[in-house]
């Protein structure tokens, strides 16, 4: 396994090399690269390929703090420059596009895209206190049993689910740091920055599952971005790379050639086409 020293802790990587443009992967809240090798495994014939674990998670150190989106996103540069990559598109899952935003605000010279996947909300999360502290007992109790029922139950595709699959993610959330998961938790519940959007240039794409929790802060987010285009999934819930791994590369390959197309790009083209 692949580690590099990053803001003085030891993070996992998986770098797929090659000269293609660059695509740097971060996963969700409790999860891991695992997330990715599906659809790295499509891409790699194209791109460069980058896969990282967040501090506290997947295969990398379990240091004492700096569990924070604005510290994962110092820790996403870091890996940047210790790989000696300028420049690269970032996709972020879930908190990992919690993460996206911050880069896109304050990193934004380092990115040539920004690909959000059913992200934490531009002003947080604020779910039911009962729901967390139902998931926080089952996850200090290492309820793996209960939690892989779960998961398995709320599948909004349940005929593609793999059993198997589900329970090695359950066992990556179980494993990441107390640290992790408090303080990340804390984190993107006091996550703020939807009065910015307006700021974040970045040629961006928004994937959104449409039986996910989080799709209408997306989309209210999607609509605050002026330099974005949209992709929304039937009959999919936030594990948007899990759900659809095939269907979601495609989508992400097709941005890497096309960049932003919208209504106002098309215009300009019509009104460049004519002088």
């Amino acid at each position: 396994m692949a580690h590099r020293t990053i803001n003085g802790v030891e993070l996992f990587y998986e770098d797929t090399g090659g000269t293609g443009e660059v695509i740097l992967f971060h996963h969700g809240y409790t999860s891991s690269h695992d997330t990715w090798p599906p659809i790295v495994a499509q891409l790699a014939d194209e791109f460069r390929c980058v896969m990282m674990d967040a501090r506290g998670a997947g295969d990398s150190a379990h240091p004492d703090d700096g569990y924070t989106i604005e510290q994962y996103a110092a820790d996403v540069v870091g890996m940047a420059d210790a790989l000696g990559l300028d420049r690269f598109t970032y996709v972020g899952h879930s908190m990992g596009g919690g993460i996206g935003m911050w880069l896109g605000l304050e990193y934004s010279d380092r990115l040539d895209r920004l690909v959000l996947v059913a992200p934490v909300g531009s002003g947080g999360i604020d779910p039911p206190p009962d729901l967390r502290e139902a998931a926080a007992k089952l996850w200090y109790d290492r309820d793996a049993d209960e939690l892989v029922r779960q998961r398995i139950a709320g599948a909004a595709r349940p005929e593609l689910t793999d059993e198997v699959a589900v329970k090695a993610r359950v066992d990556r959330a179980l494993s990441v740091s107390v640290g992790h998961y408090e303080a990340s938790w804390e984190s993107m519940a006091a996550f703020s920055v939807t009065d910015r959007l307006d700021e974040l240039t970045t040629p961006t794409l928004m994937v959104v599952g449409a039986a996910d929790g989080l799709a209408t802060a997306n989309l209210e987010d999607y609509l605050r971005l002026p330099n974005a285009t949209l992709h929304v999934f039937s009959r999919v819930g936030h594990s948007v790379p899990a759900d659809v791994p095939e269907e979601f590369a495609a989508v992400v390959r097709d941005f890497m050639r096309h960049g932003v197309v919208s209504a106002a790009t098309l215009q300009e083209r019509i009104t460049n086409s004519a002088e």
